[in-house]
């Protein structure tokens, strides 16, 4: 009578047990990643490849300048499922945001000063060309009229003085608005103060305006802003030469001119 014997191993189609092949681990779940999209500056638009090999173009929503200078969210910093990647890429968009706002906000705050310095630079031009007038005129006056023309030029070498001084205390505004830009943007995204006065209608490519430094006081020394600098050495080098003219011809008015 057939008996049936438990086998403790399977046979295969040899008829020897067949081994059997440990369960593979199941691999742990991927580490989930985070939506960013919330991370986003608020007038981000979209993302795409540029045309230099990696490099990408950003698209925003035009800033006005008023809104607050845009950071990085702290809470990306925190969010333990944003990925190194997707950290760097979001500082990439929002140091392309600062460009932008950083540009704006100059447009918003420099367009006013531009305006008003236009009739500013005019009474400069205008005022340096009449002293130059004035000290020309010392080639045709008599002798006998040197003093009434010396009260001409000193009246305007006064009225000079006042519109370099005025421009200077515009322009350094200027220079300070500038120079908060370029803090923000770099050098290679500054946009320059002439490209903005030409965006409202004015040609401001023969303004003076220097680097904010140049506005700077300077301790222990006297200095002078860049316009009046420059108007107080024309002076001294008229009064110079009046000097001269006045020694060689035995005249007193070399000492009023010291």
């Amino acid at each position: 009578m057939p008996r049936t014997i438990a086998l403790q191993h399977p046979l295969d189609d040899t008829g020897l047990p067949h081994r059997q092949t440990s369960a593979q681990p199941t691999p742990p779940p991927a580490p989930a990643v985070a939506d960013v999209a919330r991370y986003h500056h608020p007038h981000f638009v979209r993302a795409e490849p540029g045309r230099s090999e990696g490099g990408v173009l950003y698209y925003f929503a035009p800033f006005t300048g008023r809104e607050p200078e845009p950071e990085v969210p702290l809470a990306v910093y925190k969010d333990k499922a944003v990925t190194w990647e997707q950290s760097r890429e979001l500082s990439n968009q929002y140091e392309a945001a600062r460009i932008m706002w950083s540009k704006a906000r100059l447009r918003l705050e420099a367009a006013p000063l531009l305006r008003r310095a236009a009739p500013l630079w005019e009474a400069w031009t205008s005022a340096q060309a009449e002293l130059r007038r004035v000290f020309g005129e010392f080639w045709s006056t008599a002798d006998g009229q040197w003093r009434a023309q010396l009260l001409r030029l000193t009246d305007a070498e006064h009225a000079a003085r006042k519109a370099a001084g005025a421009w200077d205390r515009l322009a350094e505004q200027l220079a300070k608005l500038a120079d908060a830009q370029v803090r923000v943007a770099g050098e290679y995204d500054e946009l320059e103060l002439r490209d903005v006065a030409r965006e409202i209608g004015l040609d401001a490519k023969d303004w003076w305006i220097e680097h904010i430094s140049e506005y700077e006081p300077v301790l222990y020394s006297r200095h002078d802003t860049p316009v009046v600098g420059d108007l107080n050495r024309v002076i001294e080098e008229q009064r110079e030469r009046l000097r001269e003219v006045a020694s060689l011809a035995g005249d007193r008015a070399d000492r009023a001119l010291a």
